[in-house]
């Protein structure tokens, strides 16, 4: 068969349901073969929504995602996206078509070394020269993306080497010399780290999105009903704790809540679980491990002790890990620590409540309250992350953001990305007025593939996490009002998508009723004050 019905017939048999794309002349011999396929497309609007929508169905599936694109610049199209999925280690394979492989090299028409262009933040990449390899290629990024640290995988086919033909011969399954990655623990540091719990005073667990990406969540239910010790998470780790956990002081980092911080400041254990802790999560990590000691479990070696200094590291993957230590701790509780963090927790931080616009708060507090169990929150970057991350509460939720990359028109195609993965949940995308127009196309998307997300645009008029800083560390305000932005309610309309406008705190329950009410696609946009924070004023004080 010819070298792209191998492609297809290999996804095939990966599983692969669905592929967000948006094809061109260098990979219309891939997409020809798929249209005899079951599998399902979804054509985007812009490149860079098909790598967040992977990730999205990735997510949310806890299958690897798959996204396509033409060469050149639909392939540079793609790199936000990828980079994000690299960051937040998403598994993802991306195919993209290139020019013939007789011109590589002459700056032809739509020509872009995207395997190069990619180095920096991806897991690995392939140009297929050989039609022969084509099926051993694709079982490896199947493999990479998925093993290990997740992350996205690249597969660059010239346009000639797709229309050449080749034995369909796919692998069961790949082995590569040079990449064997550690999956349980080391005993002897498995040791350690229960001695360490049994000798602490005042622990403290850390969990970060990692929890997700090894499916970790019920083994740490088990880990912190036997050593019951108070717990936080970063933004990637929110809904990684057990529900309902009594012990969990919430977020951690410069947008987190108070309890949280106050805890990782005093604790004289950390457990690190599954989480890099970059500088949003504490201000300078390499000051974390000054005065305790710091257990660090994490997939990738390479994180171990790159930000946060490791008393005691664990490489390897995190389900496994805590299932190790299950074994090995016994049944403890820290009843003076217990306590101490329990005062924390009665010094709650407050936000202020504007009283001529919508309060975001407010309006996320109760459309939190009113959401399905299960549901799924995806957050766009900017004011509406840090505002939704701090009022989440969900039982059985997901909450999906770009956390490494924090790349601006995440949440639409994320959410679409999502809808596809599981058409039954409830699913919600957030985004302020700035990051919509970065993926408002989509909403095309949307409705061409009926993906009926629902949206709320919270606006402002401003770039609003920029103003803050501005006028915070400089005095004054340059390039962030949003003046010509489009009447958003009738955007929607255009589309054929119902749309309601919220102006002040007193129309929070009559639009939420119109919002819930309808089954499909729904708009709602709620004004908020310009001058709304991020964090009271007195945050930075």
């Amino acid at each position: 068969m010819k070298v792209c019905e191998a492609m297809v017939k290999c996804l095939e048999a990966e599983g692969v349901p669905v592929i967000f794309g948006y094809p061109g002349a260098a990979i219309c011999p891939f997409y020809d073969a798929l249209s005899r396929s079951s599998i399902r497309h979804v054509l985007v609007r812009t490149e860079q929504s098909a790598a967040h929508a992977a990730s999205g169905f990735s997510r949310i599936s806890g299958k690897c995602g798959v996204c396509s694109a033409t060469s050149g610049p639909g392939a540079t199209n793609l790199i936000s996206g990828i980079a994000a999925a690299y960051m937040d280690s998403i598994p993802m394979v991306i195919l993209t078509g290139q020019v013939d492989s007789r011109l590589l090299g002459r700056d032809v028409f739509q020509e872009a070394d995207i395997t190069g262009a990619v180095e920096p933040f991806i897991k690995h990449s392939y140009l297929v020269k050989d039609e022969r390899e084509i099926c051993r290629v694709i079982k490896e990024a199947f493999y990479i993306a998925q093993s290990g640290r997740p992350g996205p995988v690249l597969v660059d086919v010239p346009m000639d080497v797709q229309d050449r033909e080749t034995r369909f011969d796919y692998p069961k399954k790949a082995e590569i010399r040079s990449y064997k990655p550690s999956s349980k623990g080391h005993p002897g540091q498995i040791r350690r780290a229960a001695e360490a719990i049994a000798h602490a005073d005042r622990p403290l667990l850390l969990a970060g999105g990692g929890v997700f990406g090894s499916g970790a969540g019920k083994v740490l239910e088990g880990f912190l009903s036997k050593a019951k010790m108070p717990a936080v998470h970063t933004m990637m780790g929110i809904g990684a704790l057990p529900e309902g956990y009594p012990l969990n002081l919430g977020m951690v980092g410069v947008h987190g809540v108070r309890a949280a911080n106050l805890a990782i400041s005093r604790a004289d254990l950390l457990l690190l679980a599954g989480t890099r802790i970059a500088d949003r999560s504490v201000p300078d990590p390499s000051l974390l491990a000054k005065d305790k000691k710091v257990i660090h479990m994490d997939i990738d070696p390479a994180e171990i002790g790159k930000n946060v200094e490791a008393t005691i590291p664990i490489v390897g993957d995190l389900r496994l890990i805590l299932e190790q230590l299950l074994e090995e701790i016994q049944p403890i509780s820290f009843p003076d620590w217990e306590r101490e963090t329990e005062v924390y927790r009665k010094a709650p931080l407050t936000l202020p409540l504007t009283g001529h616009f919508v309060s975001p708060h407010l309006l996320l507090k109760e459309l939190f309250r009113r959401m399905e169990p299960g549901a799924v929150f995806c957050a766009d970057v900017g004011q509406n992350q840090i505002w939704a991350a701090r009022m989440f509460r969900l039982p059985g939720g997901r909450f999906l953001t770009s956390g490494g990359m924090g790349t601006m028109g995440y949440a639409i195609p994320a959410a679409l990305g999502a809808k596809a993965a599981a058409p039954e949940r409830q699913v919600i995308a957030a985004c302020g007025d700035g990051a919509f127009q970065m993926s408002m196309m989509e909403l095309a998307t949307m409705v061409q593939h009926d993906l009926p997300v629902k949206l709320i645009v919270f606006a402002n008029s401003r770039l609003g996490m920029v103003r803050e800083l501005q006028e915070r560390e400089y005095g004054r305000t340059q390039a962030v009002n949003l003046d010509g932005s489009p009447d958003f309610v009738k955007l929607a309309g255009a589309y054929g998508i119902p749309a309601f406008r919220a102006e002040d705190n007193g129309a929070i329950p009559e639009a939420l009723d119109l919002f819930f009410a309808e089954k499909g696609p729904v708009l709602l946009e709620v004004r908020v004050d310009p001058e709304e924070p991020t964090l009271p004023r007195d945050f930075y004080e």
